[in-house]
């Protein structure tokens, strides 16, 4: 008898820094065993639809924490309102094809940044997460669809600012996907939460894997997408998640954390008390997907910092002993 094999969900929003075409390198550094999954820094969630469409999730919980209440409160109404969801979303396809880049301003503008604004201002971040309405959900879902690259990026203000992108024909509603994904999320054991790193580090213990996707340290001083928040992510907050990060090791938790090649990230995940920690830092390629000029995207260092033990069989020698500068550093130049 035929079985039909599970359909492989794929993240929900385009994000940046989404690590989709990282995965083959990252999933080598997935410990073989654990109990629980712990994602601190959600955003498109590539790791947790990878783990759950391999079977690594089945009978584990999964704590699911970020920090941005737009992209919680959108995941959380998807899986809680799907119907809605999906009807607001399709009214928004059939007004993009007909009015194009006038219809995502007058969506941002006038219907998107009110209504946050609004939400936000009689509600703390929280509160707004849980409550964050189907059509608000939807808007947020479009304008990922339609805006440039798909950035999520906020104004000292609180105002999405992201321009409109250029595509011709965007899949806006996909009722499949949607459905996948929502079914993903409502799973038994899987929570979304609004919740800082810190306090959901905090709750790592012995046995749990936990994969921290953290804003990236910029490479330059015009090269960060920090901004998914208001505040942004500061050198403070990196130096934050580093101890974090090596209390939880000291608890037992099983650690991969992706970040760029930043000096700075590698000298903090260098030091002796990381090193004590069990962390190791490893080197490898990856895409640069984002960026306002198109001939800067390419193929830059980024880093992958792990306490996990027996999993390093896999990778090539050269990639162990890889150099731990920035690329730049070691071409002897600048991008």
């Amino acid at each position: 008898m035929h079985v039909a094999a599970a359909p492989v969900v794929r993240p929900l929003l385009k994000w940046a820094g989404g690590k989709r075409q990282l995965l083959p390198r990252l999933s080598v550094y997935y410990p073989r065993a654990f109990t629980r999954y712990i994602e601190p820094f959600f955003g498109s969630g590539a790791v947790f639809f990878h783990l759950a469409a391999t079977g690594r999730l089945d009978g584990r919980e999964a704590e699911l924490a970020d920090v941005n209440p737009d992209l919680i409160g959108c995941y959380r109404a998807v899986r809680d309102e799907t119907p809605r969801v999906l009807a607001a979303l399709s009214r928004l396809e059939r007004e993009h094809r007909a009015e194009g880049d006038d219809c995502y301003y007058d969506v941002r503008d006038r219907r998107f940044n009110p209504r946050r604004a609004a939400l936000l201002a009689a509600h703390d971040a929280e509160s707004a997460a849980a409550m964050y309405p189907a059509d608000l959900a939807a808007m947020v879902i479009f304008l990922n669809r339609t805006g440039f690259n798909g950035l999520f990026r906020l104004n000292r203000q609180g105002g999405f600012n992201v321009p409109a992108g250029r595509y011709n024909e965007p899949r806006i509603c996909d009722p499949e996907h949607v459905r996948h994904v929502a079914e993903t999320f409502g799973r038994s054991g899987v929570s979304l939460e609004y919740r800082g790193f810190e306090e959901t580090l905090a709750r790592a213990r012995e046995g749990d894997f936990v994969y921290c996707d953290p804003p990236y340290a910029p490479l330059s001083r015009t090269a960060s997408f920090a901004h998914y928040t208001a505040g942004g992510f500061t050198p403070f907050d990196q130096w934050r998640l580093q101890q974090a990060v090596v209390a939880a090791c000291g608890r037992g938790a099983q650690i991969v954390l992706s970040n760029s090649s930043a000096p700075e990230i590698v000298r903090a995940y260098s030091t002796r008390e990381a090193r004590k920690a069990g962390l190791k830092v490893h080197v490898v390629p990856a895409r640069r997907a984002i960026n306002s000029r198109a001939t800067a995207r390419g193929v830059v260092d980024e880093l992958i910092v792990t306490n996990v033990k027996g999993s390093l069989e896999a990778i090539k020698p050269v990639m162990l002993k890889a150099d731990v500068r920035p690329a730049r550093a070691r071409r002897g130049g600048s991008d």
